[in-house]
């Protein structure tokens, strides 16, 4: 078990334990020596999100990086992709992203990627675990071996070549219409200008961003103000993208939700016909939909399914050699391309099909029938609801009544106080029956 990390970093309130400028500080000191190897010169690129307490875990991280001799570059707001491929880019030791993602602005995270771009593995976590634990008093760096810290110019348009780049060089976007929104988050700069340089009539939203607003009723996880302004300009295509823009849902032009499983049935029936796909098929998690596996078995592709976390995805697709994998919650990896979920670039290759099959995002973006799928979120202040035998019945229970024809996934959020049950099945009514009385055995524990 891991103490801070959860599966996508570290995470919790500002400024409350552990998202305290105290903890920020002894994680850049922690994670700099675990990265530390050689004579070189260090190097860590930190990015964030437009969250207000960006500023105050930026710095301290500074503090922690340079106090142990590592040379900081600051990018400022920019995606997590994009962090992650300026690691690989500028050749540094460490990357290191500051966002809570999807969460509202009193949240905020820390994720690290390696020099190869690629998250961290729990091994290497718990190596940092161990270090922030550990007085450091004695490795902090002489008075000459001082890291420094410089923010990096033009790292925004090193991040839209990358992302052009990922489309065919004849690609145009030319007479389409898109509306984008980025959630008043790391992409607001990036996002819109990618697209109208690509030739696309860009209408954007969720690009004004004071610090609290991230995430607020917009982007990813609330589409319903996207859908009306796609209805409004008669927009081919919305897209919408998370706080930290490595996740993307697509509206349709008729305001209808595309999740991530359409999407990667799109991108993986696309590349499978032009002999692009790696692997038997795609990597997704417990979470996708049972219509995705479905559809995909009638192209003659496999779904390989791994625990929530799209880190577990990208795991597994550079152990069995995918090149598409994802979760329902849009994060889209393209390992073509990218190390970690993009949000952007999967919609550029979402847009791509819509413009090579000339048909409207409604259809092109509608791949199968979903099978109803329920999932509720109980909250607890305390202790494993999941392992109290009441809960342990009842999951047995449902698992029995769901049989052969259906599925049930319950799960601790590893970003949250949050138990997930999720189930699916043929039979709505008894998908919705299963979750709620399973959801009502872990709340009566949990109250």
């Amino acid at each position: 078990m891991r103490k801070f990390f959860g599966t996508d970093g570290i995470r919790g309130q500002a400024n409350s334990y552990p998202m305290t400028a105290e903890m920020a500080l002894k994680v850049g000191m922690a994670a700099g020596l675990a990265f530390k190897n050689g004579g070189h010169r260090h190097r860590v690129v930190i990015g964030k999100d437009t969250r207000l307490s960006g500023y105050m875990l930026e710095y301290a991280m500074v503090a922690g990086f340079t106090s142990v001799g590592m040379d900081v570059f600051l990018l400022g707001p920019m995606p997590t992709p994009a962090v992650a491929m300026l690691t690989r880019s500028l050749r540094t030791d460490l990357g290191v992203m500051i966002s809570a993602s999807h969460n509202a602005f009193h949240d905020n995270g820390i994720k690290f990627f390696g020099p190869d771009g690629f998250k961290l593995s729990d091994d290497i976590e718990r190596q940092i675990e161990d270090l922030i634990e550990t007085d450091l008093t004695s490795r902090l760096a002489g008075t000459r071996d001082l890291g420094r810290a410089k923010r990096i110019d033009g790292a925004q348009q090193r991040y839209i070549e990358f992302a052009k780049r990922t489309l065919p060089r004849e690609m145009s976007l030319e007479g389409l219409r898109v509306v984008i929104d980025c959630a008043n988050g790391a992409a607001y700069k990036v996002a819109p200008e990618a697209l109208w340089e690509l030739g696309a009539d860009v209408i954007s939203m969720g690009v004004t961003p004071d610090g609290f607003n991230i995430n607020k009723e917009c982007g990813s996880t609330s589409t319903h103000a996207l859908s009306r302004k796609v209805h409004e300009v008669r927009a081919d295509i919305g897209i919408a993208l998370d706080g930290d823009a490595d996740r993307v849902i697509i509206v349709d032009e008729n305001g209808q939700q595309v999740d991530g499983d359409q999407l990667m049935a799109v991108v993986a029936q696309s590349w499978h016909a032009n002999d692009r796909l790696s692997g038997s098929g795609i990597v997704a998690t417990v979470m996708s939909n049972l219509g995705l596996e479905r559809y995909l078995g009638s192209i003659g592709l496999d779904l390989a399914r791994t625990k929530v976390g799209d880190r577990y995805v990208v795991e597994h697709m550079r152990a069995n050699g995918f090149n598409v994998g994802g979760e329902q919650s849009g994060h889209i990896v393209l390992s073509d391309f990218a190390t970690t979920g993009d949000g952007l670039i999967a919609a550029l290759q979402v847009l791509a099909c819509v413009k090579d099959q000339d048909r409207p995002v409604s259809e092109v973006c509608r791949r199968f029938e979903p099978v109803p799928q329920i999932l509720k979120n109980v909250r607890y202040s305390s202790g494993k609801p999941l392992e109290q035998d009441q809960v342990k019945s009842a999951i047995e229970e449902g698992e029995a009544r769901l049989g052969a024809a259906g599925r049930l996934v319950i799960r601790a959020s590893g970003t949250e106080p949050l138990i997930r049950v999720m189930a699916e099945g043929d039979d709505a009514d008894l998908v919705n029956e299963v979750v709620d009385d399973i959801a009502g055995v872990v709340a009566s524990v949990a109250a």
